[in-house]
């Protein structure tokens, strides 16, 4: 099954549609240009009739992690790092107060380069 028709569906949810009809992931798909099949909508809707999104994330959830951090061998070093902050118990509140700075993005000077011509 295409994410495609999933996505819309979790779109509809968001925008407030506790159970979303065929008809709302088609408006979705339909104003973003997306070409879609009525079969595959009519199997996503039938496969959530009942069910709410947000539980059924909530319970698949934990398979995620199964899966692994995915994406770089960096990523599995910074949970440990938390871990081991938490268990400190007396030094975790200087390490709450580090992470809790925010980088300040500079605001880009007038560039007299275009990337499109």
């Amino acid at each position: 099954m295409a994410m495609k028709y999933l996505g819309a569906y979790l779109m509809a949810v968001l925008g407030g549609k506790e159970n979303p009809s065929a008809g709302d992931i088609k408006a979705i798909l339909d104003a973003g240009g997306i070409s879609y099949e009525e079969d595959m909508i009519a199997k996503v809707c039938e496969r959530m009739d009942g069910k709410s999104a947000h539980e059924m994330i909530a319970t698949g959830f934990g398979k995620f992690a199964a899966c692994g951090g995915g994406g770089g061998g960096g990523g599995g070093g910074g949970g440990g790092g938390g871990g081991a902050a938490a268990a400190g118990g007396g030094g975790g509140g200087a390490a709450a107060a580090e992470e809790k700075k925010v980088e300040v993005e500079e605001e880009e000077e007038d560039v007299d380069f275009d990337l499109f011509g």
